[in-house]
């Protein structure tokens, strides 16, 4: 092959050096200039000697390096961050853990200091979507008890620094995986994980089990919180569709989350509910599963939310639902029934409310305009398809590419809406969230009278006049005699 100047340099500089070339890759093209290790080493940013005809060339200089060049994350301002395990910008998660492994949890990035928080509020969230809770759910029966380990201290009060939350898995039964070890569950994981990393934790299907969810649901505990006390905003999800029963008599304005926790389908109405729990039933002790929609409202939402073009707050709600395991489909507002409608049928016309000022007479647009919230409620829906573990036998093939008949074991969930409901909440606040702190720093940072606490700190007893030598009260701090107290008592 012909070599082009900078190639022929680099080789003379490895023979010169002594660095051993290396080959090209097999899906390397050959059109690129010959890899030398001493080129590698450049790259990485490591200084090599030059050849000795260099060094000739330069008798003036004490030595001639190469001059290091940044790796390509370098150059292009890229960071390597935790790959499909975390979400979020400015208010980041990340999920850690496996079905049957030591624990599941996450870890919080972006929490705002000062947050009254305790592991109640977390806990609350968690027991609505744990296992066991019914007949119609999976029978593995865990406590889901959350540990806060850092970001909150002795106080309750978050420290904006990374909140970590662990949940223990002590019920989990790994020799029932006996049969899935080498074949591969029809529409599950299974297979894709091993065509993508070659190796997978087979017991419970490791990342791939909404066990995962757990680090989701306790981090959109503290968004929920955040949300609550910054707009008031109230995020309420429901079962609106199992198989072909689909709930009436739902008014999104004036349902609650009483109204949803009233039975085990987690549907407001109650006629819909034993519609529902009857199809599930009768999927679930054939050995089958279901699948079935959630609809999830958000009340109270801020206007402005959302970015054009790419971070449209629509988008970053779909990707953040797809993301949720045995999710299909994603809707906002009319949805795809818009498409039977005509623009002067489907459009949202404005007018003014004496109280609440600008408002949508009808609200097809689901509460987001263009990419922004507009203030009405926003309202979207998510299709789940049914469980793909199933004790009915079903063809498949091994890893060894042989066809086989599989009849899986475990406890599986013979519907997941139900227990998706949390998670979808969750999700959603998290989206929110991050927008809310996006749209503040941006928006919001010019046209304040007072940038005190933003230029000199956010503990005024140090620098303002006013509050220097108090007992702390008028600033809404604890006095430093009631800490010091707090803290030897705790």
């Amino acid at each position: 092959a012909r070599l082009t100047p900078c190639a022929r340099l680099r080789e003379r500089h490895a023979s010169a050096s002594g660095a051993l070339s290396t080959p090209p890759p097999p899906f390397a093209s050959r059109a690129h200039p010959h890899v030398t290790m001493a080129s590698v080493t450049a790259v990485a940013g490591a200084p090599v000697a030059a050849p000795a005809s260099l060094r000739r060339r330069h008798r003036g200089a004490a030595a001639l390096r190469l001059a290091p060049r940044p790796v390509a994350s370098q150059r292009r301002g890229m960071s390597v961050r935790a790959m499909g395990s975390s979400f979020g910008r400015m208010f980041r998660v990340t999920t850690f853990g496996e079905s049957h492994g030591g624990g599941v949890g996450c870890v919080v990035d972006g929490v705002p200091p000062k947050l009254e928080l305790t592991r109640e509020e977390l806990q609350f969230e968690l027991d609505r979507r744990r296992p066991g809770q019914s007949r119609i759910t999976t029978p593995r029966n865990e406590e889901d008890s959350c540990e806060i380990l850092s970001g909150v201290g002795l106080d309750g009060i978050t420290l904006g620094t990374p909140i970590a939350v662990l949940v223990r898995n002590k019920d989990h039964r790994s020799q029932d995986y006996g049969e899935i070890a080498v074949a591969y569950r029809p529409s599950h994981a299974d297979a894709t994980y091993d065509m993508k990393y070659g190796v997978r934790a087979i017991a419970g299907g490791g990342r791939s089990s909404a066990r995962e969810t757990i680090g989701r649901v306790a981090a959109g505990a503290i968004a929920k919180k955040i949300l609550e006390r910054i707009a008031g905003t109230e995020i309420l999800a429901y079962v609106s569709q199992v198989k072909d029963v689909v709930a009436t008599g739902v008014n999104h304005e004036t349902f609650t989350m009483d109204d949803v926790e009233a039975n085990i389908a987690r549907c407001p109405d109650a006629d819909s509910a034993d519609r529902m729990i009857e199809a599930i039933d009768k999927v679930r002790v054939k050995g089958d599963s279901c699948g079935g929609v959630v609809t999830c409202v958000v009340r109270g939402c801020p206007r402005g939310l959302g970015a054009p073009v790419f971070d449209k707050l629509e988008a970053d709600l779909a990707k953040a639902m797809l993301s949720l395991p045995a999710t299909k489909g994603f809707e906002i507002g009319s949805g795809f029934e818009g498409v039977n409608t005509t623009g002067k049928e489907h459009n949202d016309e404005f007018y003014m409310d004496p109280k609440t000022g600008i408002r949508t007479r009808t609200n097809r647009s689901g509460g987001i305009q263009g990419g922004i919230s507009n203030g009405e409620i926003i309202e979207l829906k998510i299709a789940f398809k049914p469980t793909s573990t199933i004790t009915q036998p079903q063809n498949t093939v091994n890893r060894d590419g042989v066809d086989v008949e599989l009849k899986a074991k475990g406890r599986h969930d013979p519907c997941v809406v139900p227990r998706a409901v949390p998670m979808v909440e969750s999700m959603v606040a998290l989206v929110l969230v991050d927008h809310l702190m996006m749209q503040y720093a941006q928006c919001n940072l010019l046209g304040q009278e007072d940038y005190s606490n933003l230029v000199l700190g956010n503990m005024k007893t140090l620098y303002d006049p006013a509050f220097i030598g108090g007992d702390g009260k008028s600033g809404g701090e604890m006095s430093t005699k009631d800490m010091s107290a707090a803290f030897s008592e705790d």
